[in-house]
Order: structure tokens, then sequence, then C-alpha cells
């Protein structure tokens, strides 16, 4: 914590120092949206360079000022909550005066601007990110507060917990981690019992594109257990997108790369060359958007495409017959296709990429 109210005291520093010297006081930013500022390495996936371009967030500049404003107000509540121990989320932020920020997206943006340039994860800021994932299966950990949860009792779901850090006593008989993209898949997994049928799992749901918590479990599961990570997701841009973000991370979290991606993480279902081979009807499928193939043609653009020649095999598929289909597309061959036949034939014969 001392370095975090050190960190913010430098920054007002230079803030006083550039009044005192009758100069408009300026903030730099990290550009943490462009692609020039981001290396993909193997190993870690999306990360920040080092001497990345910078972006300036003036006081005395009419487009940035209201900018450099919120960055004050919200660094001071930081700095409040880290001196007296107290956590908030950006949604309780966002509420202490909707009207000065605006819309949520405005605080949530200023935070990881902030996170980014004292190069302090957002956990030790004292800002929570509010949960949306769900978790499920063979797995049993401690909470900080020392609650036990006991996700392998039965068919119930957990919420992902708000501080990933400091869950403690992790213990699973687990042979893989199964991560699907969508509440109501993860909802039809489990009520077939899927988790227990095939053998011990953990199931893992960020419903849609993930949030920083369930990012930070699935790393965590993956440091603690070193079993294989699956997503099942849709065979459509979007599904590819959020399956990206899961194994190589997003560019505009790229400078905490290294706690979030999990470059381990192996491509299930459903797969482009499956609604071939499983005889889908056409008819079951959905055409391309233009947005889908704007979608799809900067996804096979990305360096990491490049290093997965199976992967670009797929997307070609898709984008050759600009079809896209959802998993649910397989209740068509019967009501429980997924899990009584398609996942355990995936997983018996290594059909994964």
């Amino acid at each position: 914590s001392s370095e975090v109210l050190e960190a913010i005291e430098n920054v007002i520093q230079g803030v006083l120092q550039s009044l005192a010297q009758k100069k408009a006081p300026v903030l730099t930013v990290a550009n943490r949206t462009d692609w020039r500022n981001i290396e993909f390495k193997d190993s870690v996936g999306l990360q920040m360079i080092p001497g990345c371009t910078t972006k300036q967030i003036r006081s005395d500049c009419p487009q940035s000022a209201r900018r450099f404003a919120l960055t004050l107000k919200i660094l001071s509540m930081i700095y409040r909550m880290v001196q007296s121990n107290t956590y908030a989320t950006k949604r309780d932020i966002y509420y202490t005066d909707t009207v000065l920020f605006g819309s949520q997206s405005v605080v949530d943006q200023i935070i990881n601007d902030i996170s980014c340039m004292l190069k302090i994860p957002r956990r030790s800021l004292h800002v929570l990110s509010t949960t949306k994932g769900f978790v499920a299966g063979n797995l049993i950990y401690t909470e900080e507060d020392g609650t036990k949860v006991n996700c392998t009792c039965s068919a119930t779901v957990f919420t992902v917990p708000s501080n990933v850090q400091g869950i403690k006593n992790l213990t699973s008989h687990a042979k893989f981690i199964l991560v699907v993209e969508k509440d109501a898949t993860f909802q039809r997994l489990l009520d077939d019992d899927f988790f227990s049928k095939v053998s011990p799992c953990i199931m893992i749901t960020g419903r849609g594109i993930p949030d920083l918590n369930t990012r930070l479990l699935i790393r965590k599961l993956w440091d603690s257990f070193q079993i294989p990570i699956f997503t099942l997701m849709d065979a459509d841009p979007h599904g590819v997108e959020i399956m990206c973000i899961y194994k190589y991370g997003s560019v505009s979290m790229s400078f905490e790369a290294h706690h979030l991606t999990v470059p381990s993480v192996k491509w299930l279902g459903l797969l482009p060359s499956d609604l071939q081979r499983l005889n889908i009807c056409k008819d079951a499928l959905i055409p391309f958007t233009k947005q889908d193939e704007n979608k799809l043609a900067s996804i096979l653009k990305r360096p990491y495409i490049a290093c997965q020649p199976l992967w670009k095999k797929e997307l070609e598929i898709m984008a050759a017959s600009k079809l896209k289909a959802e998993i649910q597309v397989l209740t068509s061959l019967s009501s429980d296709y997924l899990s009584r036949v398609y996942l355990p034939n995936k997983l018996q014969f290594r059909g994964w990429l």
C-alpha cells in the first residue's frame, strides 16, 4: 500500500510543480488501444512494449480538461481507499457522482489508464471489478474472509469471487477445465450433470466477453493445477474473439497480460469443420452480417493467428462459407447431443486445436 500511495503522490507532485512554474499540468498515459504498442509473445500473449507511445491529458485543453479533472478525482478516491484499507467496485465509484462521471464506461477507462500509468494492478488500487462469471464442478477453495466454498456438492453455481488473489487452499480432482462462452450452454451442461458423468472437471463461464475476475480465476486455476483448459464457443467471429481474450489477452489490458492470459488454452468447439463433419443442415446456420465479415478479417490479421495454422484453417472455412452457428445448433441432432455425444467424443479422441 505504501508503494501505491507513493506512486499517486508522485503524480500529484508533478501537477503541483507545473502549477508552481505557472505551467498547465499534464498527465501522460499509455496508448492502451494502439496495436503498434503491442507485441505478441507465444508464452504470454499480447503485452505492451516497454517504450510504447503515450498521449497527454492536458488541463488547458477543452478536449481533455474534463478527463484531467476526473482522473484526479478518481486518484484522490483511490488514495483515500488505500489509506483506510477499504475497497470499492468500479460501479460504486460511478455512483458516488453519476452526473459528474456521465457514464460507467468513463470510470472504467480512467481506472484502467490509472492502473497502466502507475504500473500497479487494479486490485492493488483497492478497486474491485463487478463479477459476472460463474464456476461449478470439482473445486473447493477458501475465500479471503475465511468462507469455504465447495463447488463439488451438487449442480450448484457459484459466482466467481470478487477477490481472486485472496482465495487460498484450492483443491480439485478435475482432469480438465471447460470454459463455456454462454450462460445458457453452461446451465444446460449443469442440468445434464456433465461435470461428473464424463470425468471430474471444473466448468467456468464469463457469460460472454469475460470480466477481469473470471480471467484471473482461470489463470489462478492454471497456475494451481496445470490441467488442460478447453474452450466451448459459438462457431462465429464473436466466439473466436472471446476465446482469443482468454488465451492471448486483449489490447486494452495488455499491460496486465502476465496475470490474465492463459496461452495453453485449447479450442475444443464448436469448430467450423464440425458443422461439415456432422452434416448440420444449412437451414440451421446463420448468414454472416457485414460486422461478422469485418470482425473475422480483423482476427485473421492478428499476430497470434500466424502461429496457429489449424485455427487459421478453421477461420478460413468460416470465411469461405459466410455462415455461423451457435452451440445450440447441436440440438438439431438430438436434445442432449452436446453432453452425451459431442463433448465425450471430442475429449476421448483429442478433437481440439
